[in-house]
């Protein structure tokens, strides 16, 4: 089991480029309402880096999940055209509240929705390349989901990314930013599930995800999500294996990130060894 690092250092000044993946819990109230307060802060604390000179990219899950709300449904259906239907309702909506909500602090965005083929081909892949770096470019932060409406599970080979936690690690090895940052609805990666045990420590740093670490992380999300610990993990390791840093955080206060951008000990931070040497 690995052990702790309850001190280590962070260095986040010399982060540039940076993605940003917020669950669908951290925006989804448990009635199933839009979380107006969350996406709000959400909207300030990008638009606040943006100003600094950062480039920003923003992954973000709920459009099934706002779909289920606008519909009055408690259940997550397991239907594939209800799914799709369900995306196409809440994704229009989501993008709508976010609009409204980066508009009051004077930041533009666009929406960018993402298969796995797409990202695949060669010609696509490097189309959507050129449009993300122009969008970064003029300061225009990108808003990335999949694209729930067409993915499909049985296309899952060449489609589906599985989850927006993979998606996020994808746009950001791909689109080499420096950081990810994944809010959710859990502090980081503990050394046991805090939920059934008192004594479960948050881990401040990880070098690697080993078996013990995928055996602890536990089973799926909440009822209006899809993910988990496991696929956190999963992502942690395309991003330590393309040598980038990710933290992973509790995003019922989005403005968090701006703690984690001044270096302050929030979350899990997953790096690899020689590079934690480096930047200390």
């Amino acid at each position: 089991m690995e052990e702790p690092d309850m001190k280590a250092m962070r260095h986040m000044e010399n982060v540039q480029r940076l993605v940003v993946k917020i669950g669908t819990s951290s925006l989804i109230h448990a009635n199933g309402k839009i979380n107006l307060q969350a996406i709000d802060q959400l909207s300030y604390t990008l638009t606040g880096l943006v100003n600094e000179g950062k480039q920003v990219i923003l992954v973000s899950s709920g459009a099934i999940g706002v779909g289920m709300g606008q519909l009055g449904l408690a259940k997550r259906p397991t239907k594939i055209q209800e799914q799709q239907a369900l995306a196409s309702i809440g994704q229009s909506e989501l993008m709508t509240v976010y609009q409204q909500r980066f508009a009051v602090y004077g930041q533009k965005i666009s929406q960018v929705l993402l298969t796995h083929d797409v990202l695949d081909f060669p010609k696509s892949k490097e189309h959507v390349h050129h449009t993300m770096e122009q969008l970064l470019k003029w300061g225009v932060i990108p808003v990335v989901n999949e694209n729930d409406t067409v993915a499909v599970d049985e296309l899952d080979h060449y489609t589906k990314f599985g989850d927006n936690d993979q998606l996020s690690a994808i746009v950001a090895t791909r689109s080499n930013a420096d950081l990810l940052v994944m809010l959710s609805d859990i502090d980081g990666f503990y050394t046991k599930n805090p939920n059934k045990y008192a004594d479960a420590q948050l881990v401040d740093v990880l070098h690697e995800i080993t078996k013990d670490s995928l055996k602890r992380a536990g089973g799926a999300g909440t009822e209006l999500g899809t993910g988990g610990m496991t696929t956190k993990l999963k992502a942690a390791q395309s991003i330590l294996d393309a040598d980038k840093m990710m933290v992973l955080a509790n995003g019922v206060n989005p403005s968090i990130i701006f703690k984690i951008m001044n270096n302050e000990p929030i979350g899990t931070l997953f790096i690899n060894s020689q590079k934690d040497k480096e930047v200390i």
